[in-house]
């Protein structure tokens, strides 16, 4: 009896050590007395020989990496802490084991020293304005530099610029001072506008008298309409001009 429980033990512990499991998104590389075989495995059943066959688990979804704050000088010497987010993911399992020792911690310190040199080549107001050119600039340079370690870099996202509080004030000054600027454009354009009707206006009315008395008529009807109990108005020559001249004929 405790050699056949002796041989039961020794079975399981063949068969803990010879199948192995992947998930859809793992593939496993073996290594053969320390020699790789084959391609990746995956997914599924693998089968291994214990002790002789070593296997090493590569996941394939997406990684999301928060890069630390960073300490940048941009190109106009204004000093800023900035992190990131970078979404990357292995596309070659066997070029990520080996040609490369640790890629999760190779790309990390490759996103670090990228971002310092990419934004160390930029002005602060084009950090601001056009953080989506930057993050396709990052991205682009990172995903060339991955690639040999078959790595897939899809997205880098800037995520926070830390400022120095006297560049937020003066930051906060300039944007007030384009504000007031703006309001006065558009209030000067307003008087514009407004002085170039009242000119056109001006103009019709000269050209036409009757269409200046229709007006002169007009103010009247408003002015009646207000309820007053007495108006004094002038009344032009123009305005009964026609009317003398029509009984005049008539005479």
């Amino acid at each position: 009896m405790p050699i056949y429980f002796f041989v039961l033990v020794l079975v399981i512990i063949f068969l803990a050590m010879a199948i192995k499991i992947l998930n859809e998104y793992e593939r496993g590389v073996i290594f053969r007395l320390g020699r790789v075989l084959g391609r990746a495995k995956g997914p599924g059943l693998i089968i291994l020989i214990p002790v002789i066959d070593r296997m090493v688990k590569v996941s394939l979804r997406t990684v999301v990496h928060d890069v630390p704050a960073q300490d940048v000088i941009t190109r106009d010497n204004v000093s800023i802490k900035v992190n990131a987010v970078v979404y990357f993911r292995v596309i070659d399992p066997m070029k990520a084991i080996l040609d490369v020792e640790n890629y999760l911690y190779a790309t990390s310190q490759l996103s670090q020293t990228t971002l310092r040199s990419v934004l160390g080549q930029a002005e602060l107001d084009e950090l601001l304005s056009k953080r989506e050119k930057i993050n396709e600039r990052l991205q682009e340079i990172l995903d060339m530099h991955t690639e040999p370690w078959g790595i897939k870099v899809s997205n880098v996202e800037v995520k926070n610029v830390d400022l120095p509080q006297e560049m937020q004030r003066a930051i906060a000054r300039q944007a007030e001072a384009e504000r007031e600027r703006r309001a006065k454009v558009i209030s000067a354009e307003g008087e514009y506008q407004a002085a170039q009707r009242l000119f056109d206006a001006s103009d019709i009315l000269s050209r036409n008298p009757m269409a200046l008395q229709l007006r002169y008529l007009a103010t009247l009807v408003e002015i009646s309409a207000e309820k007053n109990s007495t108006i004094i108005f002038p009344l032009p020559i123009d305005l009964i001009k026609a009317f003398t001249e029509k009984m005049l004929d008539k005479t």
